[in-house]
C-alpha cells in the first residue's frame, strides 16, 4: 500500500465527493488559502448528476452556482449560463462543474476514479482519546492502481446519498426476492424516454413511490404511452391518499415543481394510469421475462405481473467507511442531533428549513464534517444552495473565522411541496420532470420517502438534489 506523508503544516483538507457541494468546498478552501484534495469515485466530476442528467431541476441557475466557485470561474474567463434558466443535471456538469474542474488549482486537487474506503486518525482507533484532536486524519482510498493512504488536517464528507437508494419494502428493508430480481428493477429516475426506452416502451411498469421522483417517472412513461398505447403504467403509493402528490401548486415559489404535481393529477384524472394506495409489497418473484409483485393494497392481497419495476422511494446515507470516526447522528433522521429537528420532514419545506452551519454540522470528531444531502440523512428537504452555505460556514471555521462561520448568508425560496401538513403533505420532492417538458428538480433528493410517511430525500455531492422518495 502506498502511503503519502507530508509535514503537518502542509496537510490538505480532504473533500469526499466532486459534486456541486464538494466542488464548492474545494473552491472555498482555495479562496481561504487551504489546499484541498478532492476524491471522486466516478471518472468525472458530477458523476451522480450525469446519472439523472435527463432531469431538469426546479431551481434556476442563480440558486445552483456557489459564490466562491463563481468568483474562481469568472477570474478564468467563464461565461455564466442565464441566471433564470432551469438546467438539467447534465447541464450542471457540462456548463458549471466541468469548467470548474479544468481550473488549474482545482484540477491539481482532483483524484478521479478514487473511492474512499476508510477514514481514521493516524495511529488511533475509535476508542483512543489521548491527543486525538492533534492527530491527522488518514484517508484510505482505492483506484485502478490499488490502495493508497493520504493524511489530511480535516475532512469534509460531501459524498451524498445517490448510491444508497431505499428499497421497495415499506419497513425500510428489501422485500423478499428484490435483490434476485435486480435485472428488472430500477431505482431513482431511470431515463425512460431516452437511454432506457427499450426497457419500458410497450411494456407494463410498476412505479413505487409518491414523491417527485416517482411523478417524474410516471410522466415519462405517459409520454411513451402516447407513442405506444400498449405501454401500461401501474403506480402504487404506500400511504392511503393521493393528496401528497399535488405539491404546492401555485403556492410554490419554485413554480416548475408545483406544475409537476398538477400534471400528475391531470394524468390520474384522465385514467391514463392505474393507481393503488396503501400498498405494501412483501415479495418479488421472477418468472420467465416477468416479475410478480406480491403485496397488500387497500387491505386486500394482490399480485401484479410486471415487465419492469421502478422504485423511487428515496435514499439514505452510507456511513460504512466512517466506522473509525466519532459520529453523532440522530437515530431516526440520521443527521447530526442539532440539525435533525431543523429538517424534520413533518415540519419543514425546503424553503422553511432555517439556515444552518458549523454548530449544527459538528460531530464529536474535531474537524470532521458531513455536508450536502448526506448531512440531511434521510430527510427529504435538502436544497443545493443549502449545501453551499454549509461549506461556506465549515471552511470559515477551519480558517479560524469563528464569527463568519456562524453568520447567516442564505435566503431560500419558500416552497409549498415539502411541508408534511395534513393538507399538503406533499412529497418534499425536488426532482422535476424530463428536460423536454421543462419540469425539473431542485432538491433532487428523497422526496418520495417523505411522501410515503418516511424521512428521506437527497442532493449533495455528485448526488446533489435528486429525490430520495
Amino acid at each position: 500500500m502506498e502511503v503519502e506523508m507530508k509535514p503537518s503544516s502542509a496537510l490538505p483538507v480532504a473533500v469526499i465527493g466532486a459534486g456541486p457541494v464538494g466542488m464548492a468546498a474545494a473552491a472555498r478552501l482555495l479562496e481561504a488559502g487551504m489546499p484541498p484534495v478532492v476524491f471522486e469515485q466516478g471518472n468525472s466530476v458530477g458523476t451522480a448528476l450525469l446519472e439523472w442528467g435527463h432531469v431538469r431541476v426546479f431551481s434556476p441557475w442563480k440558486y445552483n452556482i456557489d459564490d466562491a466557485a463563481r468568483r474562481l470561474l469568472d477570474d478564468n474567463g467563464w461565461t455564466s449560463p442565464p441566471s433564470d434558466e432551469l438546467p438539467t443535471g447534465r447541464d450542471i456538469v457540462q456548463d458549471y462543474l466541468a469548467p470548474l474542474s479544468r481550473i488549474s488549482a482545482i484540477e491539481k486537487a482532483l483524484r478521479l476514479g478514487a473511492t474512499v474506503t476508510a477514514i481514521a486518525r493516524q495511529g488511533l482507533d475509535k476508542v483512543s482519546s489521548k491527543n486525538r484532536a492533534d492527530a491527522p486524519f488518514v484517508i484510505r482510498y482505492r483506484d485502478d492502481e490499488g490502495d493508497h493512504e493520504i493524511e489530511a488536517r480535516a475532512v469534509i464528507d460531501a459524498s451524498g446519498t445517490w448510491t444508497q437508494p431505499n428499497p421497495m419494502g415499506a419497513n425500510g428493508l428489501p422485500v423478499l426476492g428484490e435483490r434476485a430480481a435486480a435485472a428488472r428493477i430500477s431505482y431513482g429516475i431511470p431515463d425512460v424516454v431516452g437511454t432506457k426506452r427499450s426497457n419500458f416502451v410497450g411494456k407494463r411498469t410498476l412505479v413505487v413511490g409518491s414523491g417527485h421522483s416517482a411523478i417524474n417517472v410516471a410522466l415519462a412513461l405517459l409520454e411513451l404511452q402516447q407513442s405506444n398505447p400498449s405501454t401500461e403504467i401501474y403506480w402504487v403509493l404506500r400511504h392511503r391518499g393521493v393528496a401528497k402528490l399535488l405539491g404546492g401548486g401555485l403556492n410554490d415559489q419554485l413554480p416548475e415543481r408545483g406544475a409537476l404535481g398538477l400534471a400528475a393529477k391531470k394524468a390520474m384524472d384522465a385514467g391514463h394510469l392505474k393507481m393503488l394506495t396503501s400498498f405494501s409489497a412483501s415479495k418479488v418473484t421472477s418468472v420467465n421475462d416477468k416479475v410478480i409483485v406480491s403485496a397488500v393494497a387497500n387491505g386486500e392481497p394482490t399480485e401484479l405481473e410486471m415487465d419492469q419495476v421502478v422504485v423511487a422511494t428515496g435514499f439514505r446515507p452510507d456511513f460504512s467507511f466512517l466506522r473509525e470516526v466519532r459520529l453523532d447522528v440522530e437515530p431516526a433522521v440520521e443527521a447530526p442531533p442539532a440539525l435533525a429537528p431543523l429538517i424534520d420532514p413533518n415540519l419543514h419545506s425546503c424553503g422553511t428549513v432555517p439556515p444552518h452551519g458549523i454548530d449544527e454540522l459538528s460531530h464529536p470528531e474535531k474537524d470532521f464534517y458531513i455536508v450536502g444531502s448526506k448531512s440531511y440523512g434521510r430527510a427529504p428537504t435538502f436544497l443545493m444552495k443549502t449545501g453551499y452555505e454549509q461549506v461556506r460556514s465549515v471552511v470559515a471555521e477551519l480558517a479560524g473565522d469563528h464569527d463568519g462561520a456562524r453568520r447567516v448568508e442564505l435566503v431560500l425560496p419558500e416552497t409549498g411541496v415539502c411541508s408534511a401538513t395534513p393538507q399538503t403533505s406533499a412529497s418534499s420532492g425536488c426532482c422535476g420532470g424530463l428536460a423536454p417538458v421543462a419540469v425539473d428538480a431542485c432538491c433532487v433528493a428523497d422526496a418520495d420517502a417523505k411522501a410515503d410517511g418516511k424521512s428521506g430525500c437527497g442532493c449533495g455531492s455528485a448526488k446533489t438534489e435528486v429525490e430520495r422518495a
